[in-house]
């Protein structure tokens, strides 16, 4: 199973939290859409500044959204401005009041959604997959993950026939629940048509019980906002017996 299911969702409830964190009774499906939309537009809208989740929580009259990203100066502005400007715009798509918090990712090699944007971004740009995805494999490593899998699949180099190249460092058990493993599935728009990139990181093992609901003071250990509560103390990597 491990190998056809989203990691992420495989291990919600287990050692993962939610990205919307809210009750919605009979309007369940209307808070639903409108979390689709919030989610659409934030993430066009920061486009630029490394975001790597947006987390919605919902009480009665008030939305607070989280945005986890690596380069949070972009999104706050001059004395905060830009912070208000999105408010205004927020509030447009939802009647009800909205609250943005910036959440700063300390490590964004670690940040499977981060990495995949970057390798699309620079294919897009023209620079050879081969050296952005060696590059970005390199960086993850020396940050200290356990493994990273990339794989990228359609017309590489513009040749007329689609294939699939993948590349591999460290492990990446998808099977092993307690495996802390970051996905992510982003698209590069070349001319030649379409690149799917998809990475796993595997960022070391998770032993004891870990706090699922997203608390966004605790996480500094690994930058990753409600998803590595109890400050890292469960957060333990194998140790590497050549040393």
């Amino acid at each position: 199973m491990g190998q056809k299911v989203n990691p992420i969702s495989n291990r919600l409830g287990i050692i993962r939290g939610w990205d919307s964190n809210w009750y919605g009774g009979k309007n369940y499906g209307d808070a639903l859409v409108e979390d689709s939309k919030i989610r659409k537009y934030l993430s066009a809208r920061l486009a630029k500044a490394s975001v790597s989740r947006i987390v919605i929580e919902r009480t009665l009259k008030l939305v607070t959204i989280t945005v986890c990203t690596a380069r949070p100066g972009i999104i706050i502005g001059k004395g905060g401005q830009e912070v208000d400007k999105l408010k205004e715009e927020l509030k447009k798509i939802t009647d009800k009041d909205i609250q943005i918090n910036i959440f700063e990712v300390k490590r964004p090699e670690l940040d499977a959604v981060i990495v995949a944007n970057n390798i699309a971004r620079q294919v897009e740009g023209k620079i050879a997959y081969r050296r952005a995805i060696k590059m970005a494999i390199a960086n993850t490593m020396r940050m200290g993950a356990e493994g990273i899998k990339v794989l990228i699949s359609g017309r590489l180099n513009g040749a007329e026939m689609a294939r699939s190249e993948m590349y591999k460092e460290g492990r990446t058990p998808l099977h092993t629940f307690r495996a802390d493993i970051d996905y992510c599935h982003a698209e590069a728009l070349t001319k030649v048509g379409l690149l799917g990139i998809k990475v796993w990181i595997c960022r070391g093992e998770v032993y004891g019980k870990r706090e699922l609901a997203p608390n966004f003071t605790q996480t500094k250990d690994n930058g990753r906002g409600g998803n590595g509560n109890n400050g890292g103390k469960n957060f333990r990597r194998k140790k590497n017996n050549n040393r």
